[in-house]
């Protein structure tokens, strides 16, 4: 009978170590799983952000083609320049592609800010030229194109920043432990901010029509 109870004891002590591991490795997967969800979640909250930028940036380079066909009429001798800035705006909708198919890469979306820089710097030679030319700023499409595209570079400023808040927050999961594993196994990797690299160009091209 002692020997019955003493099997029964070991017996007892076996099933509650093994329900003990049980519902520890129950907890770590939850755990893991939780962390996994986590970081799905900001790598989605991010590239959401990125598709806003992208909605703006796909406005602002439909606005200029109207832009520089407007000018055209007044800026006959200026011919460099207006193809300077139909150049840069088809380089910028080029680069906008590549990071719309991989929002957050590193290489697309320094692509995409040196693209967008250079477009800017065009826009900005643009309209500075345009203040030689009373006719050209008078022009009422010309006031209402830039109007738009004043309207739509805020806009896009407002969705960089909404973007880039997201791809801090993402980046911060990813990065601390033991999230840290998690995105090491299931390969998140880093996304990247979309910035201007010239402080100077952070705004808006100043338009005074």
């Amino acid at each position: 009978m002692t020997e019955l109870v003493r099997t029964w004891g070991v017996a007892v002590e076996v099933i509650i170590g093994l329900v003990c591991l049980v519902l520890i490795v129950v907890a770590v997967l939850g755990f893991g799983v939780s962390i996994y969800n986590g970081l799905v979640r900001a790598r989605n909250t991010y590239r959401n952000a990125f598709a806003q930028i992208d909605v703006q940036l796909v406005r602002r380079h439909d606005l200029i083609p109207n832009l520089v066909e407007t000018a055209k009429g007044y800026l006959k001798h200026e011919r460099e320049t207006l193809e300077a800035v139909i150049k840069a705006r088809n380089a910028a909708v080029n680069a906008q592609a590549t990071a719309a198919a991989a929002p957050g890469d590193p290489a697309a979306m320094q692509q995409l800010s040196g693209a967008e820089n250079a477009l800017t710097a065009t826009l900005g030679r643009l309209f500075a030229l345009s203040e030689a030319y009373p006719d050209l700023k008078a022009n009422q499409n010309m006031m209402q194109l830039s109007e738009e595209l004043t309207s739509t570079e805020n806009r896009v400023a407002f969705a960089r920043q909404a973007y880039n808040d997201a791809v801090m927050t993402y980046n911060n999961k990813r990065e601390v432990f033991p999230s840290s594993l998690i995105a090491g196994m299931f390969s998140f990797g880093p996304a990247a901010l979309f910035e201007p690299d010239d402080p100077q160009q952070r705004q808006a091209p100043q338009v005074s029509f």
